[in-house]
């Protein structure tokens, strides 16, 4: 309703980042080299970033600097705290998740998300709780696959 009073998506980032500080999580970034040689790429996954980079420039292709972020690891855990737009919600859950997984960073990822009660009070339109265990059961057993855990929070 027009003038009613609505949740701040970066206000609440705001508290959950710093409580979640003060519990010592941190961000972390992984950064790796890509190209467009499908073959290549597979061969180089599970190097170093810089010998990635080396058999990318070795097989006479142009290396391109890529990295992946998520907001909080802790004691092999990833937290994404997600109350943007909707479309990040996926990245986070098929790409983010699955590529600190993948390197052996995580054993499991948690996603926390609005509930639609909260989201339909929310000054934009972030993806919701309901809505995204729709399309992970969807996609079947096994996808994404990456352990998750997926929370959804309440006004």
């Amino acid at each position: 309703m027009k003038g009613q009073a609505k949740f701040s998506p970066i206000d609440m980032n705001r508290q959950f980042h710093q409580r979640l500080a003060d519990l010592s999580w941190s961000e972390s970034r992984v950064s790796y080299w890509v190209t467009d040689d499908e073959k290549l790429i597979r061969k180089t996954l599970t190097y170093s970033a810089e010998e990635q980079k080396a058999a990318i420039r070795l097989a006479g292709k142009t290396p391109i600097m890529s990295y992946n972020q998520t907001d909080f690891v802790k004691d092999r855990v990833a937290i994404e705290v997600q109350f943007g737009k909707y479309a990040f919600v996926a990245y986070d859950l098929f790409v983010k998740h699955l590529a600190f997984y993948v390197r052996d960073q995580i054993d499991v990822g948690v996603e926390i998300l609005p509930m639609k009660s909260l989201q339909s009070e929310m000054s934009s339109g972030p993806g919701y709780y309901e809505g995204e265990l729709y399309n992970v059961i969807r996609n079947g057993r096994g996808v994404p696959s990456v352990p998750l855990v997926i929370l959804g929070i309440a006004p």
